[in-house]
C-alpha cells in the first residue's frame, strides 16, 4: 500500500479514590461465585449441566473472551473485511456540529473532591464546553445514597443551564481493573439504573477489585446489565469509557477486549489522555511537581505483567495505550472493531484556585454545616482558602482538555449516539479550532466517510484522505495562541481478530506522512491536506495526530514506524502548555472484489 500527498493551505472567512502516590493495589477479596454467575464461571460444570440462565450467561462471557480460549480464537478466523461492520459511508459533504465536552468530572459527592455540581457546570460553560458528565466515585457510601443525592443537583443544573447537556453518571470501580465512566441518558429511571448497577457490579462495593477470572466476569456482567436496561427501554441509552487505562497497568488487553465485545456496545472506548494535566508542573514554576496525569506508578500485584515500565507514564500528556503508534490502541483497531479515545479533566480540585474543602477531605470530620461525608455522602461547600492553591493537579472542565463530538442534531441521545459512532477528536490547550476528515474513493467520490465510519470501495481503487484543519484563532486559557507545527497521517492494516487476546502490538501501523503546518497562519486560518492511498487491496484504517512540535522523540517501535512521536513526560517537570497534541479517531476502509461494488 503506497501513497502520495498534496497540501493546500487556503484562507476562509469513590470510596475508592485515586491513589496518586502509590500503585493501585486492589484488595484481595474476590466476589463470591454464587448464583447464576457462579454457575457460569465454574468451568468444572459442562455446558449441558447448566441451567438455561447460566448457559446464556456463559455464552456472553465466552463471547467476550473471558472463559477459555475457544471462542477467543473465533475472532481470528473472521476475515479482516468482515470485522468492519459499520455503515458504508456518508453522502458527500455531510456536515456535523462539533460539541466539545468532558466525561470525567467530580464534585463534593466524591471522597477526594470538593466542588458543587453547579460549580463544575458553570466552569464548563465558562470554558466553552457543550456537554459534560458528573462522575463521582463509586463505593459503599456512594452506592448507598450518592446517586440519589446528586440527582437533584444535576436536574437543577439542567434547568439553570439549558445550553449545557449535563449527564449523570459515576466513576465505576471496574471489577479486576481500573476505573471507568458510566453514564445514562436522562430519564425517569436514571437514578434507579445507576444505583442498581453500582450496588450489583462495582468492584469496591462487591469486594471484587483483585485480578481473577470471576471478577473479570463480573465486569462483563455489569456491562451486560446496562445493555439489558437499554434493550428493555428502562433507560434510553448507557455508555462506558475506561478511565486512565495504563496508569496502574491493571487493565489487561484481554479485559479491554472483553469490555469492547460485551453485548450492546456499551463500552465504546477509553481516555486517550487522562485528566490531572497540571500535576507535572514543576515546583520551580509553582506547580505540584508530580507526574503528569498522576501517572507516576509502577507495577503492582494486579498489574498485567506484559506491560513495559514506560507504559506507566504519559507521553505528551497522552496515555501510553494511545500515544504508541503500533501499540495497544492500534492492535484493537487492527481487528477492525470500534474502540475510541477521548480526553477530559478528571477534575477534583483545581490548580490555582482559591477555595478549599473546609475539612480537607477528611471523610469523618464534621463540616461547618454539620455534614459528615461518611454519613451524609457529601462534603460541606468549599470555602475561601486565603491564598492560591498550587499543589493541585487539575484544570477546570474545558480549560485544557476537550473531547469534540460530531452530531447531526442536538440533544442527549444524539450526543451519545455520536460518541458510540466514534465521530470524535480530542485536543489539549486549544491547539486547533476544528478538524474535518473525509475519506473517499477517487474513482467514485459521491460517498465518503468521516471519523468512526467505514468506507467500502472496490479493490484497486485509489483512496483519498482529505483533512481540513482550522488553526487556533484566539488565545487559549494560558493566554497565548498555540501554533500547530505538524499533522501526521497514521495508517494501519486491518488484519482481523487475534488468537492471543492479550496482544498489545500490531506491526502494520505507521506514520505514512507528516505535513509541515508552520507558516500556514500567514496564508490564512484554514489548511486542507490530502493524502492518497494507491491501489487499495486490503482493509485498513487511517487516523490523524497533530502537535505544536515542541517535544518529540522517536516512537517506541522505531523511526520507520514513528520518527517524531510524543516524548516521555518527565516526572516533576512536565509543563502541559509547552507540549500540545491532538488526535482523531480512525476511519476504516474496506475494499471489495471487483464486480461487487
Amino acid at each position: 500500500m503506497s501513497g502520495h500527498h498534496h497540501a493546500h493551505p487556503h484562507p476562509h472567512d469513590h470510596e475508592h479514590p485515586h491513589d496518586h502516590a502509590h500503585p493501585h493495589t486492589h484488595g484481595a477479596t474476590e466476589v463470591g461465585t454464587d448464583g447464576v454467575l457462579g454457575e457460569a464461571v465454574d468451568l468444572s460444570v459442562p455446558d449441558e449441566g447448566l441451567s438455561p440462565a447460566a448457559l446464556s450467561r456463559r455464552g456472553v462471557l465466552r463471547g467476550a473472551g473471558l472463559l477459555g480460549a475457544g471462542l477467543g480464537l473465533a475472532g481470528a478466523a473472521a476475515s479482516p473485511a468482515a470485522a468492519v461492520t459499520r455503515p458504508g459511508g456518508d453522502r458527500r459533504g455531510q456536515q456535523y456540529s462539533w460539541l466539545a465536552g468532558d466525561h470525567h468530572i467530580h464534585t463534593q459527592y466524591s471522597p477526594d473532591a470538593m466542588y458543587r455540581v453547579s460549580d463544575q457546570v458553570h466552569a464548563a460553560g465558562r470554558y466553552g464546553l457543550d456537554w459534560m458528565v458528573i462522575t463521582d466515585h463509586g463505593g459503599a457510601t456512594h452506592a448507598r445514597i450518592g446517586v440519589e443525592k446528586t440527582n437533584p443537583d444535576v436536574r437543577e443544573a439542567r434547568r439553570e443551564n439549558p445550553d449545557m447537556l449535563v449527564f449523570q453518571g459515576l466513576e465505576w470501580n471496574i471489577p479486576a481493573a481500573e476505573h471507568g465512566t458510566v453514564f445514562v441518558a436522562p430519564g425517569p429511571n436514571e437514578v434507579a439504573v445507576l444505583q442498581q448497577f453500582e450496588q450489583g457490579y462495582d468492584g469496591s462495593v462487591r469486594g471484587a477489585s483483585s485480578s481473577s477470572p470471576a471478577n473479570e466476569a463480573l465486569a462483563v456482567a455489569g456491562l451486560t446489565f446496562l445493555s439489558e436496561q437499554v434493550s428493555s427501554g428502562r433507560t434510553p441509552d448507557a455508555l462506558m469509557l475506561a478511565n486512565h487505562p495504563a496508569r496502574n497497568g491493571v487493565d489487561s488487553p484481554h479485559e479491554i477486549r472483553g469490555w469492547r465485545d460485551a453485548p450492546g456496545r456499551i463500552a465504546i472506548g477509553m481516555e486517550g489522555a487522562p485528566g490531572h494535566q497540571a500535576a507535572g508542573i514543576s515546583t520551580d514554576a509553582l506547580g505540584p511537581g508530580d507526574a503528569r496525569g498522576y501517572y507516576g506508578n509502577a507495577p503492582g500485584a494486579n498489574s498485567f505483567p506484559g506491560y513495559p515500565l514506560e507504559s506507566y507514564r504519559t507521553w505528551g500528556g497522552f496515555d501510553w495505550m494511545t500515544s504508541t503508534v503500533g501499540g495497544l490502541w492500534d492492535s484493537l483497531l487492527a481487528e477492525g472493531l470500534p474502540w475510541w479515545v477521548t480526553a477530559n479533566s478528571d477534575s477534583h480540585s483545581i490548580y490555582g484556585d482559591w477555595s478549599v474543602n473546609p475539612v480537607g477531605n477528611d471523610r469523618s470530620a464534621v463540616g461547618p454545616d454539620g455534614r459528615v461525608f461518611d454519613v451524609d455522602g457529601l462534603y460541606s461547600d468549599p470555602v475561601y482558602g486565603g491564598g492560591v492553591q498550587t499543589d493541585r493537579g487539575d484544570f477546570w472542565p474545558g480549560y485544557y482538555s476537550r473531547t469534540h463530538v460530531g452530531v447531526t442534531r442536538g440533544g442527549y441521545r444524539p450526543l451519545m449516539a455520536a460518541l458510540r459512532a466514534g465521530r470524535v477528536w480530542v485536543d489539549h490547550g486549544g491547539l486547533v479550532d476544528a478538524v474535518d476528515v473525509r475519506v473517499r474513493s477517487v474513482r467514485t467520490p459521491a460517498r465518503e466517510s468521516t471519523l468512526g465510519g467505514s468506507l467500502r470501495v472496490r479493490q484497486g481503487d485509489d483512496v483519498e484522505v482529505e483533512v481540513t484543519v482550522t488553526l487556533a484563532s484566539r488565545a487559549n486559557y494560558a493566554t497565548f495562541r498555540p501554533e500547530l507545527a505538524r499533522l501526521d497521517v497514521i495508517v494501519g492494516q486491518v488484519t482481523g481478530g487475534v488468537a492471543d487476546r492479550d496482544t498489545f502490538t500490531t506491526p502494520g501501523t505507521r506514520v505514512v506522512e507528516s505535513f509541515d503546518t508552520t507558516g500556514v497562519r500567514a496564508r490564512g486560518g484554514t489548511a486542507t491536506f490530502r493524502y492518497v492511498v494507491d491501489a487499495v487491496e486490503g482493509p485498513f484504517y487511517v487516523r490523524l495526530r497533530g502537535t505544536d512540535g515542541k517535544r518529540s522523540q522517536v516512537g517506541l517501535y522505531g523511526a520507520a514506524v514513528d520518527a517524531e512521536g510524543p516524548a516521555l513526560d518527565v516526572v516533576g517537570d512536565a509543563d502541559p502548555w509547552e507540549d500540545l497534541w491532538m488526535y482523531t479517531n480512525p476511519v476504516f476502509v474496506v475494499p471489495e472484489a471487483r464486480g461487487r461494488g
